[in-house]
């Protein structure tokens, strides 16, 4: 774990991978909650790194980081979002093939997995989901889309994603969803945040 000055109020805490991002982001919440933490007005887990801002002071909560032993993330009473898919998408005979697997199994080996919303970024709802082994893991398209519909569920990496609106887009896109994922005039707007669990049920229509 290493602690890097932003600004004046930040604090950037880069780890060695999404695991550990995971056990310091929930360990951060559980503080705050009970009361624990120093004031932070925003907590941004990413990839390798959680991000502190609003932090009063940063060099002393760095200094009390270091001594934390973060347990992994509980997910016993953490929120749970059903997405249904029509597991159709353009390159779901790709993904099957770099899988080794017949088409029609996609569906069953993607929505057997309960994710996890690790963390959050690229557009405004868009979660990047964890929770795949690791053979399952897919490089992106070689030349992005220029067009991806909203609703789209696609894989990249390691991640599963849902394209909460429609955008430029490089990941393989096995399925769709009619759920909306970013709605301004909802509260939160967002139905995806880091710490969800996120569930796809394959559905004919």
């Amino acid at each position: 774990m290493r602690s890097l000055r932003v600004g004046e109020r930040g604090l950037l805490v880069e780890l060695a991978d999404g695991e550990e991002v995971g056990a310091l982001h929930a360990e951060l919440l559980r503080r705050r909650a009970e009361g624990r933490l120093p004031p932070v007005a925003e907590i941004v887990p990413a990839a390798r790194t959680v991000l502190l801002d609003g932090v009063a002071d940063p060099g002393g909560l760095a200094m009390e980081l270091a001594g934390w032993e973060p347990a992994p993330p509980v997910t016993e009473g953490a929120g749970t979002v059903d997405v249904p898919v029509r597991y159709d998408g353009p390159d779901l005979a790709e993904v099957a093939a770099l899988w080794g697997v017949p088409a029609e199994e996609v569906a069953a080996i993607h929505s057997a997995v309960e994710f996890r919303v690790a963390f959050c970024g690229f557009a405004p709802g868009f979660g990047y989901l964890t929770g795949l082994p690791a053979r399952y893991a897919v490089p992106r398209r070689a030349t992005p889309r220029t067009a991806v519909p909203a609703g789209a569920v696609g894989l990249a990496g390691p991640y599963t994603g849902v394209y909460p609106r429609a955008s430029p887009g490089g990941w393989r896109l096995i399925g769709r969803t009619e759920l909306e994922l970013w709605d301004p005039g909802r509260e939160p707007a967002a139905l995806l945040s880091p710490g969800v669990r996120v569930r796809f049920v394959p559905t004919a229509s």
